[in-house]
């Protein structure tokens, strides 16, 4: 599976019963709960990588990563402008980048 079935999944799961899915529960609490979802997993994630946990670490990125897709479908972001950006990225340094911002 990749991030793009990932989240077109997440997407279908947006009509969907809340009582059907996770991810349909999840986005019938609003965007602010996702992001705040996203939050959460992110530390977790930090925890574990500070303690060198690679099996956890893993576990927390994919869940990072699954709440993220979640966030954005939440807030109608397409996963492909997300990807866009990173290609546009892609073709300056990160420190010419990190400077226009």
């Amino acid at each position: 599976m990749t991030l793009n079935d990932l989240y077109e999944t997440i997407l279908a799961r947006k009509a969907a019963d809340p009582n059907s899915s996770w991810t349909a529960q999840l986005l019938a609490k609003g965007p602010e709960k996702c992001a705040e979802k996203f939050g959460e997993e992110a530390i977790e994630a930090i925890i574990e990588a500070i303690k060198d946990d690679k099996a956890a670490l893993t576990s927390e990125a994919a869940d990072v990563l699954y709440h993220l897709l979640v966030m954005l479908a939440a807030r109608d972001v397409p996963f492909d402008d997300v990807l866009n950006e990173l290609t546009r990225r892609q073709s300056q340094s990160g420190i010419t980048e990190k400077a226009s911002r």
